[in-house]
């Protein structure tokens, strides 16, 4: 009887089955990583606005304080964005035929809000109070990061649940003194309060910080 398979027909089958095997665990370890990917979390991406803003301008560039245009952010849960008047302050002044402001100055004359895309979104079953944080010496850097360094604002963090549970464990070393909340520059120095001490007087507890409840309400 003739023989159906030729004698390379056992090497191409090993072949295959490693083949395919190879292919099964890279599809295993692409579900396991893409998750954490910054394609996946967004961290490093632009977000288009209705205005091309930049913090790097106006923050490094003009010394404007967060609080110029987040004014709500020691407050409130929220940071607030700016309403068109805020821009207007400067730019009814400077810049005041820019092609590039014509949404400020069509939202000025309408009356009708911008429309700002947010770059950290949390979920609805996340509870986030940004007046806690400022108030517990988190500055804006550890979650925004150095938008003073950003043309146009991205992502600074993932804000996967492990990335806040890992700070609320332990927030010593995120942790500022008051005065050092909305500065984008400021190190810590021997002249500075430790952040052990810093612990001590925001009376932190991270045994109930990592509660489920204070997140999930």
């Amino acid at each position: 009887m003739a023989q159906i398979f030729g004698k390379g027909a056992n090497l191409a089958g090993k072949l295959i089955l490693l083949a395919a095997a190879a292919g099964i665990m890279a599809l295993v370890f692409a579900a396991w990583a893409l998750p954490y990917s910054q394609w996946a979390t967004h961290v490093g991406f632009p977000v288009r606005q209705p205005v091309p803003f930049s913090h790097q301008h106006h923050v490094a560039g003009l010394g404007l304080d967060c609080r110029f245009c987040h004014s709500t952010v020691e407050a409130s849960a929220t940071a607030g964005m700016p309403p068109t008047y805020t821009c207007m302050t400067c730019h009814s002044q400077v810049w005041t035929n820019a092609a590039v402001l014509a949404p400020v100055r069509q939202s000025q004359a309408t009356g009708q809000p911008l429309h700002w895309v947010r770059v950290n979104d949390l979920p609805d079953y996340v509870y986030f109070d940004h007046s806690i944080h400022v108030a517990k010496g988190i500055g804006c850097v550890t979650c925004h990061g150095r938008v003073d360094q950003m043309p146009l604002t991205a992502k600074h963090a993932s804000l996967r649940m492990a990335w806040c549970i890992d700070c609320h464990r332990d927030p010593t070393p995120n942790l500022r003194p008051p005065d050092k909340i909305f500065d984008m520059t400021w190190r810590p120095s021997a002249a500075a309060p430790q952040r052990d001490e810093l612990f001590a007087r925001y009376n932190l507890h991270p045994a109930d910080l990592a509660d489920c409840s204070v997140c999930h309400r």
